[in-house]
């Protein structure tokens, strides 16, 4: 309707001007708003008043031009309203097919095409496999998964990837954190890594490769002993991280190891390409990125003096891989300390002849949880930070994902663990998912008193007029742009916030009016919009990664 309503305000503009009363040479765009108000009608738009600067003409003039030239049939009327609004007010008839036309989609409602199949790219999680996950990349894992269902949902080719950091310090001082560990075990003295990992999970790699092949490692030489160990660990890490992404129902395409970057000489090829484009240039023995002339606040260290490679040089030519696999955007998702990061791997991208405005970064902030008021920091298990694993066997999947992705990826996310694990209204998953399993309640009743939809297409849907029904109908019929423009923002977080909407119209809906037990035509078209209500939740709730129970 929004699209037939806009194509019918430009055609009368358009007629207005050939009619000699205003003259326009720039049009504006006509953005159509539903109105807080209901007395505001259905749509309403600021067009008439864009226009009127460059028509150089009094905006009502220009709303009343329109208004007398609109004469499109399912219009019952448009009025103009303070400088210059047109509001419009529609006739029933538009309702009653568009809830035909979802009712006719079934649950493939909210498919939509505005991607048109363009290939998108989505980084996100990309852990260092060096320990357990926590809440932080919990947020990441939720909104980057739910992110991708989403542009999948609106018709773009979705490519999902997790960059393992398997090549490094981080892995060095992995093995050997994990060679301490074996060795204090085994009755050996020894200095624990300053830049170990101190996390309980260590222990317990060490104790597997003792209980696997108890002191064989013991006399080996050290330099040996690591490269043993680092390849065990990395093993058991990334298996474990696979295992814990998957409980909590993300999904990868490709796995990219950092290490194949190294191996294909990628890096190397890379830098001696910049530095041939002369966009990196030597000092004091080390090679800069002259990321300065592309809006970063200083030059960047790509291979230091030892000829040991950044971490800056490894994502350098890890993008250049992305792009030039023909991705038309790529997409990250960083936690809040890569903020500063953006400018210099887009000067790369620049530097190397891609266009830098086709990566995105996506900077997700902190997440705090609190329980009982307080704010908690520390496992009750390990004395040490909350893992994801350990979050959802507190709350649960379902609302661990929904509270992570409820905010906009660029608030603060204070996660309230008591209110995640309550059965109330106030607690937003579960207010959603009893909606979803109140209608299928409702189905299993009218199954028991012999009421079977076999055909929507006949149900007479304009015994749908009360308040509650026509509410429920017009927020059916704003899914589709719901996904759109999610989509487009890279917002998930908008189809949380529209699901939670839906719910609360069904809700009240369903405290209104009864389906079971009135006259059976109303009973039918009662059931047949539940069923649109069922299919659409169900189809936001999948949209999240979040179950939609049957029953509760």
């Amino acid at each position: 309707m929004k699209e037939a309503l806009h194509k019918a305000i430009q055609a009368a503009a358009m007629q207005a001007v050939q009619d000699g009363i205003f003259r326009i040479e720039e049009w504006p765009s006509v953005i159509l708003e539903v109105p807080p108000q209901k007395e505001f009608g259905d749509f309403a738009t600021n067009f008439a008043m864009q226009a009127a600067r460059a028509a150089k003409t009094n905006p009502r003039v220009i709303a009343q031009a329109i208004v007398e030239r609109l004469k499109e049939p399912w219009l019952e009327r448009a009025a103009i309203a303070g400088p210059g609004f047109i509001n419009f007010y529609l006739k029933p008839d538009w309702l009653y097919n568009m809830l035909a036309g979802i009712l006719a989609a079934g649950p493939r409602y909210g498919q939509i095409n505005t991607g048109a199949g363009r290939k998108i790219q989505v980084e996100f999680v990309s852990a260092n496999p060096t320990g357990p996950l926590h809440v932080g990349h919990g947020r990441g894992a939720a909104v980057g998964s739910a992110l991708v269902n989403l542009l999948r949902a609106a018709g773009y080719d979705v490519e999902a990837e997790f960059y393992i950091n398997d090549a490094g310090n981080q892995i060095d001082n992995l093995a050997a954190s994990v060679n301490a560990r074996y060795l204090e075990l085994l009755g050996q003295s020894v200095s624990f890594p300053e830049d170990g990992y101190h996390g309980r999970d260590i222990i317990e790699t060490a104790q597997r490769i003792i209980d696997r092949d108890g002191e064989k490692y013991l006399t080996m030489p050290q330099e040996e002993r690591l490269a043993v160990f680092k390849e065990l660990a990395l093993a058991e890490k990334l298996a474990a991280l696979k295992e814990d992404l998957a409980a909590f129902g993300v999904t990868f395409d490709v796995w990219f190891s950092e290490r194949t970057l190294h191996q294909a000489g990628a890096i190397e090829e890379t830098c001696r390409t910049l530095r041939q484009k002369g966009y990196i240039y030597e000092q004091d023995g080390a090679l800069w990125l002259k990321s300065t002339a592309y809006g970063d606040d200083k030059d960047r260290v790509v291979i230091r003096d030892n000829g040991v490679p950044t971490y800056l040089a490894a994502d350098i030519a890890y993008h250049k891989n992305k792009f030039e696999r023909g991705f038309d955007t790529v997409i990250n998702i960083w936690g809040a300390d890569h903020h500063g990061y953006i400018p210099r791997v887009k000067a790369a991208i620049a530097a190397l002849g891609f266009n830098p405005d086709q990566l995105e970064v996506l900077i997700l902030q902190m997440v705090s949880l609190y329980q009982g008021g307080e704010l908690v920091k520390m496992s009750k298990r390990t004395g040490q930070g909350i893992t994801l694993t350990e979050l959802m066997e507190e709350v649960g999947t379902d609302a661990a994902r929904f509270f992570f992705i409820m905010r906009s990826t660029d608030s603060q996310l204070d996660f309230d663990l008591d209110l995640a694990k309550s059965s109330s209204n106030e607690n937003p998953v579960y207010y959603i998912q009893y909606a979803h399993a109140r209608i299928c309640s409702i189905f299993r009743q009218a199954a028991e008193n012999d009421i079977v939809l076999n055909d929507m297409a006949e149900v007479k849907l304009e015994f749908l007029n009360t308040a509650y029904e026509i509410d429920l109908i017009k927020k059916l019929g704003q899914y589709p742009e719901e996904i759109a423009a999610a989509a487009a923002e890279r917002a998930p977080h908008h189809i949380a916030r529209y699901a939670h909407e839906l719910a609360s119209l069904f809700h009240t809906f369903y405290n209104q009016c009864r389906i079971i037990g009135v006259e059976p035509g109303l009973a039918a078209a009662r059931l047949a919009m539940v069923a649109a209500v069922r299919d659409t939740l169900c189809h936001a709730l999948t949209i999240l990664g979040v179950s939609a129970p049957e029953k509760m």
